[in-house]
Order: C-alpha cells, then structure tokens, then sequence
C-alpha cells in the first residue's frame, strides 16, 4: 500500500503527510518538524488517513496485522508452557535419579514375535505392551522397574520349539535419561551406544533359561503371559560376560566388553560376585 504524500492528522501534531513508510514505520512531514511512528499501530487512536478508501484498506491490514499478533502471542504462551512443563518433567527425573535405590531384580526380558524381532533391531526400542483389565484397562504398561541401571533383553522361540529352547537375540541398555516411571507411552528405547545383537549362530549358544529361573519353581520353563517379565541383575551381568566370550570380531567384543563395564558399573556388581549360571536348563 502506498502512503506516500497522503493527507494526515494527529491528534497532538495536527495536519501533515506522509514522506516514508516501510512494514514496521511511518514518518510524516508536519508544518514544523518530521516525526517517526510504529507502523501501523499509529493509526486508530492517534493518527487518521483523509481519504476513506485509503483509510479502509489500511483498517484491513491492521486488522490482519492484529490477528498475526494474537497468533504469534499463542504460539509464544504454547511455547511458554512446554518449557513449564519440560522443567516440571526434569525436575521431577533429577529428583527420582538423586533418590533412585537400586533394585536387585530392575532387568527386562521380552518375548519378540517375528515382526517385533525385525522392529527391535531396526528401531532399537521395544513396545511394553498394553492393560489387560482395570481402570487402565487400554493404557500401555509402565515398566516403572527400569531406569538407567537396566538392560533390556531380547529372546525369541521358534513355534516348532518347545520353551527350553528360548534363544537370547541380543540386548541393550535403555536410553541414557529413561526412567520408567515417567513413561506413559510403553516404548523403551535403546541407549545410543550400548546395544548388541546377536548373530544366528551365537543366539543358537545363548539359551535364556540357562540364566533364568521361576522364583516359585525353579525347576520349570514356563512363560504363561506378558511380553515382558523382569529379572535379577546379576543374571543379567551372567549373560554379558558370555556374550564377550562368543564374540570373535575384535571390535564387537570391545564394545561387548564396555557394555559389561557399564552395566556393572551402572548396578553396583564386582566381577567377584558374579555366580556361574544357574537358571532352569542347568537343573536338568
């Protein structure tokens, strides 16, 4: 819109015209002085145009100018809110990381069907799964267990097997700042880098139930429901070290002998106190 040498007045400075105006300003020559305005907030209270059909398109681009301000202001308090929000989140994590207690069993296993098997190593997260019944009944489970001191532990079985031939795919530990009360969404995702997984061939040496055993009885593999059970973090330290053991590249085993490192660190474990396995398979 161009303003230029159209007629003005002012409610202070009276009558005078336009010599220059861009987006955001406006300058006009009264009968003494020039005088610079916020364009177009100017106008309304302060300053009239003299020609109507002037004064009507310019109504029109403040009022498109109001309602651009508006949004930008909501998209600003949105804004404003998420960080409220992602600071009461990051309190609340620092607050359960400083009163953490570990807990001896804070370790998942999960139960991968075919197509979870190929998602697992592709996207590197696996899903809990959701309520069967309650109030939640719908709602994905929370693995309120895990925190940063936990690996995630990932088996299959063929359909043609029986349970005792549950086979250790690979494992990984859970993202660096996840913390299992805080996820509503079910997804455990992996740490950046501590993940493994395994070859067919080793996965073939790494029976689960060599590791595992059901508190209530020991001498029986079985896996009734859930896709997921938690389990003791020593065994989890067990698996670790056999899995260095299988490793021949010598990359795969240095990164394989870091995890076990990390884990151990992360759960408070001496190499002393590790046991030999002593789960199900081995009571045979």
């Amino acid at each position: 819109m161009n303003l230029i040498n159209k007629k003005v007045t002012h409610k202070r400075f009276g009558i005078g015209s336009i010599v220059k105006h861009n987006d955001s300003s406006i300058e006009i020559h009264f009968a003494s002085e020039n005088k610079m305005f916020v364009f177009p907030d100017v106008f309304g209270q302060h300053l009239k145009l003299h020609d109507k059909n002037d004064a009507k398109v310019l109504e029109g681009i403040i009022q498109k100018k109001e309602i651009e301000r508006k949004e930008e202001e909501r998209k600003k308090e949105e804004e404003r809110k998420r960080q409220r929000e992602k600071l009461v989140l990051r309190l609340e994590h620092e607050k359960l990381m400083k009163n953490h207690k570990l807990h001896p069993a804070s370790q998942m296993v999960f139960w991968c069907d075919t197509e979870e098997q190929n998602n697992a190593f592709s996207e590197w997260q696996v899903f809990s799964g959701v309520l069967k019944s309650g109030n939640n009944k719908g709602r994905p489970n929370k693995p309120s267990r895990l925190h940063q001191n936990s690996a995630v532990l990932l088996t299959a079985i063929d359909s043609s097997m029986s349970e005792k031939d549950r086979r250790i795919l690979g494992v990984y530990m859970v993202k660096e700042d996840f913390v299992g009360k805080l996820c509503e969404d079910g997804q455990i995702p992996a740490h950046s880098k501590y993940r493994i997984q395994l070859t067919e061939q080793e996965s073939d040496q790494l029976l689960f139930w060599r590791y595992y055993t059901n508190e209530k009885s020991p001498e029986k593999m079985t896996w009734k429901t859930g896709k997921y059970r938690y389990f003791e973090n020593l065994w989890m330290a067990q698996i670790l070290l056999d899995i260095i053991s299988l490793k021949s590249d010598p990359n795969e085993r240095e990164l394989a002998q870091q995890f076990f490192k990390h884990f151990c660190k992360m759960n408070q474990i001496t190499v002393e106190e590790i046991t030999k396995p002593n789960g199900a398979l081995t009571r045979i």
